[in-house]
């Protein structure tokens, strides 16, 4: 007897080191929470990753518009990567928008996964196609997979009851389903995720999880991908790990500051783009003595959070450039009353209200110089999205020991985009004494309080708890004499009041400034700061990579910068210093260590590519540059 055995043929499984892939379509598509739920499952599975969300600042931008695109690029690897990756592999467009605003940035031969459903005329029109690309062959060059989103969704959410309004908003999670199968994702997490988010509509958690399966179901029958693929986990360092964005380990660095110090924390803060999450995140910790107080406006976060610090607590506020202005003057009198305070400045386009919702670098000479008078602040960068917890912890280290007000300039870029982050043990973290007056300190033994008398190793005054016997003191903006701390106007008193507190500033310790130097006799030094750190690293590995030699560095620190940062910069022939602005870092290391430094700028709103800088790197090696 003969038998004849017929299965469905299975697709190729084929195995990549890295992926990139962009979730494109309308600003009411979900495309920002389709791909937070793709890199959530990717962290889960153990891959390195970086992601870049862009999105309109418009709450509901022009539907089907070119303006209204809302993206979310994701770079997954089985190594540690750098960047959220220079083009996609992958491009998922909903509609014609996001195909005429990414297809520029998929290279030939990638993969375009199109929602046909959307390429009506109407859509076509309103973005300037004057035929339908999936129709001629201007997209030849592109694997192309054209799938009807929208009428599968709808098809399989047809017994639910759902109106078709409802059942069409559920085609992001068919596309997330199709991408999961795709690339071997896990589910469980996705589904109990949106059986989290829709508690209270359990109706449209399950047609969200039904079309989520039907994605993942369409890539398993239909014949259309001969293909899959697999990103082994990256060999990270043992360890807890989550998902983490800068917004979100800025709170937590907050909350963990709190702790190390032994203060209470108080955030005032006024809601604005992209620092709103850090008091979204900070709001749920009350158990860790966290207080947030959503103000009326920027000047009335910052002058609460001010009073808690005289109050004894940690004040912290958080902003992005525009709110910086407004709070300069209450920075002003932090750095005359000299208390700690925090100042988180979350980065974006500008000038005014600029480019809400994309990244710049921009602020740096305002957190250094954007104060009346002579009023220096330290200044501290992170450089990834993990990075900003450390950063928090370091920036209030400062604050405290040497009661000053710090700026902590962070940018959109970190802010929203996400790595995985080992999570620290909290018993190794360092603690930092708030060390405060306690008895009278008058050296005439007159047991008075001299609230000006400094340490002589930090400079730092004594920090007084109001309502300590025997402690009180006078405060305000007026100068106060050294010591005594009452009200002067001697000249000799306030000249030596200035160089006092620039001089405890200049004196704060901070760590040296690392070299990454392979070969030990680059010609090159490229330095940065902030989140350029990730595309310089990636660019100077391809140029090693091609056999030549590159330095890099990276500062932390802005204000004051390292001691060895001079001796550095004379090592090297050449100095590059790219930057998400007109040149405002390079402005200062001129200024400040006469080096010829370059200046390489970017001010598009968006990251450095790692390409990008790989050929900059290369023409500054062989000689031939602008």
């Amino acid at each position: 007897m003969t038998t004849t055995d017929t299965a469905v043929d299975q697709p190729e499984v084929v195995q990549k080191d890295r992926v990139v892939i962009r979730f494109a379509g309308d600003s009411g598509d979900g495309m920002q929470l389709t791909g937070d739920r793709f890199t959530s499952e990717t962290a889960a599975f153990g891959n390195d990753l970086s992601t870049l969300p862009n999105f309109p600042a418009e709450i509901r931008a022009p539907a089907g518009t070119l303006p209204g695109v809302s993206s979310f690029q994701l770079h997954f690897a089985n190594y540690d990567i750098l960047t959220p990756g220079d083009r996609p592999d992958v491009l998922v467009a909903m509609n014609p928008a996001a195909l005429k605003a990414n297809i520029a940035d998929l290279p030939a031969g990638g993969v375009l996964i199109v929602n046909t459903d959307e390429f009506t005329k109407r859509n076509l029109t309103k973005v300037g196609y004057a035929a339908n690309p999936l129709e001629d062959e201007s997209l030849e060059q592109y694997q192309v997979h054209e799938v009807a989103m929208a009428t599968l969704t709808m098809g399989a959410l047809a017994e639910t009851g759902l109106s078709k309004k409802d059942a069409e908003r559920a085609k992001n999670m068919f596309a997330l389903g199709l991408l999961s199968w795709m690339y071997h994702r896990p589910s469980e997490g996705t589904e109990r995720f949106l059986r989290e988010k829709f508690a209270r509509r359990p109706d449209l958690a399950e047609a969200n999880i039904l079309a989520f399966r039907a994605g993942h179901a369409y890539g398993e029958t239909t014949e259309a991908f001969a293909v899959t693929y697999e990103v082994k986990p990256a060999p990270l360092p043992a360890g807890t790990y989550r998902q983490i964005t800068g917004n979100t380990a800025l709170a937590y660095g907050i909350v963990a500051a709190g702790q190390t110090t032994g203060l209470p924390v108080f955030l005032g803060s006024y809601p604005i783009t992209p620092a709103s999450d850090i008091l979204h995140e900070l709001s749920k910790h009350k158990s860790f003595n966290v207080t947030t107080f959503q103000a009326e406006d920027e000047i009335s976060g910052i002058g609460s959070a001010l009073g808690a610090s005289f109050g004894g607590a940690l004040g912290v506020t958080t902003t992005s450039g525009p709110g910086v202005a407004l709070k300069s003057e209450t920075i002003g009198l932090a750095v005359a009353l000299e208390l700690p305070l925090l100042i988180i400045d979350v980065q974006r386009g500008g000038p005014s209200t600029g480019l809400p919702t994309k990244t710049e670098q921009a602020d740096l000479l305002q957190a250094m110089f954007g104060r009346n008078g002579e009023a220096p602040v330290p200044v501290v960068a992170p450089q990834s999205p993990g990075d900003c917890f450390d950063a928090a912890l370091e920036a209030v280290r400062i604050a405290v020991t040497y009661r000053t007000p710090v700026l902590l300039l962070s940018d959109g870029s970190l802010a929203n985009g996400s790595e995985p982050w080992k999570v620290p043990d909290a018993t190794t973290l360092a603690p930092v004494d708030a060390n405060f007056a306690t008895e009278p300190n008058a050296p005439d033994g007159s047991g008075e309080f001299w609230p000006y008398l400094r340490d002589d190793d930090t400079l730092a005054r004594p920090w007084a708890v109001p309502g300590t016997k025997g402690l009180e003191h006078r405060i305000g903006g007026l100068e106060k004499a050294d010591g005594r701390g009452s009200i002067s106007y001697d000249p000799a008193n306030h000249d030596r009041m200035v160089r006092l507190r620039a001089a405890k500033i200049d004196g704060i310790t901070v760590p040296d400034i690392e070299v990454d130097d392979p070969s030990g006799d680059a010609d090159l030094l490229v330095i940065g700061w902030g989140s350029t750190y990730g595309p310089i690293g990636a660019g100077a590995r391809r140029v090693r990579a091609l056999g030549h030699k590159v330095a890099t560095a990276h500062l932390r620190h802005l204000n004051p910068m390292p001691a060895n940062l001079g001796e550095v910069l004379g090592r090297y022939d050449k100095v590059l210093v790219p930057e998400m602005n007109l040149g405002q870092l390079v402005m200062l290391l001129r200024a400040k260590y006469l080096v010829d430094a370059q200046s390489y700028t970017n001010v598009t709103g968006l990251p450095f590519k790692a390409e990008e800088l790989q050929d900059l790197f290369l023409s500054y090696l062989s000689g031939v540059h602008a």
